[in-house]
């Protein structure tokens, strides 16, 4: 399928009526690739608190970077919600995003911010292995993420090849290994016969039945689970900090350069820096708040003593559409 024809696809997908908080005044128009029930009670906060009007419109994140890029300068977006790092990346490499203040990016580690300004860290979502304690052993387990394609696993690791983190792991993989690199990896997940899910909630949901034995995702959706039932099997496992595996990932936002809001879009981006929105994230969704002074959840360790991949994620640039191909190309999904 052509670039085109998805173009089409998804202005056509995405052309839904934008859920509004709007009381009639010219309000503040957030495209967010992250989930109404997630990001909508904050979206009431941050309107009761500054009485400003909010329209948004929710999609997946891909799909809306792909829909601003068509709109380009005719875009109502003001401000783009990512999920990842890399559908922010894109819209920078398209010259969509305008620069943000120094003194509001600087908040967070450089690892998580976009060199040029471009774009900022939100939250931090750490790359795991959930998997089902009634099937696997913690001796049993993968010891990297190279050895998920060990024969020893076939069948038993899902993934979920069109999730927005699952892609940015796998852009961030061709940037340290090269593309044959990665491409190697991934054929090698493809024969070993990994199943495939839309998501990291319906492998998380696959893996508490034991349809699957494991499963690649973000820390935080098995905390979620647990949250709601603590009897379940699932577990997290995490790679060692010098694996890719291990990899933290940030919930991204940008300010599109054609806003005619800029003084709403950046209260509305400091709102989601400030303390608040921070400690809301990290009890409710059991992400890691990114700006010093908040504590995550009480279940997961402090940030700065997480075991992590050392990513500069300003590094993922626009490689996202070569990411697609090489999944596709690889098998992962198809049979």
């Amino acid at each position: 399928m052509t670039r085109r024809i998805l173009t089409a696809f998804f202005v056509l997908a995405l052309a839904t009526p934008l859920a509004a908080c709007s009381n009639g005044r010219d309000a503040l128009t957030i495209y967010s690739g992250r989930t109404e029930n997630l990001i909508g009670p904050l979206l009431e906060r941050f309107h009761a608190e500054t009485g400003i009007s909010i329209d948004v419109k929710y999609g997946d994140s891909a799909e809306l970077a792909l829909l601003i890029d068509t709109e380009g300068e005719r875009t109502p977006a003001d401000v783009f919600l990512s999920q990842t790092p890399g559908a922010n990346a894109f819209l920078a490499g398209r010259d969509l995003l305008t620069e943000l203040p120094a003194a509001l990016v600087d908040q967070v580690d450089e690892r998580f911010r976009d060199d040029h300004r471009l774009w900022v860290g939100v939250t931090g979502r750490q790359r795991v292995l959930v998997y089902n304690q009634d099937l696997m052993t913690p001796d049993r387990l993968p010891k990297s993420i190279d050895d998920i394609a060990d024969p020893a696993f076939a069948g038993k690791v899902a993934v979920a090849p069109t999730n927005g983190s699952f892609q940015d792991f796998v852009t961030a993989m061709r940037q340290v290994r090269g593309d044959e690199g990665t491409a190697a990896w991934l054929e090698s997940l493809a024969r070993s016969g990994a199943p495939t899910y839309a998501n990291n909630n319906a492998i998380v949901d696959a893996v508490s039945r034991g349809e699957v034995a494991m499963g690649l995702v973000n820390h935080y959706y098995n905390h979620r689970f647990l949250a709601e039932d603590p009897d379940l099997p699932s577990r997290n496992h995490h790679f060692p900090g010098d694996d890719i595996g291990s990899l933290l990932i940030p919930s991204t936002v940008g300010m599109l350069a054609t806003t005619r809001h800029r003084d709403d879009a950046l209260r509305f981006i400091e709102f989601l820096l400030e303390a608040e929105a921070q400690e809301y994230f990290s009890t409710e969704t059991f992400e890691y708040p990114l700006v010093p002074g908040v504590a995550p959840a009480a279940s997961l360790p402090p940030l700065q003593t997480l075991e992590a991949f050392p990513y500069r994620f300003s590094e993922l640039g626009g490689g996202l559409q070569r990411t697609v191909e090489l999944i596709r190309e690889s098998g992962l999904g198809e049979g």
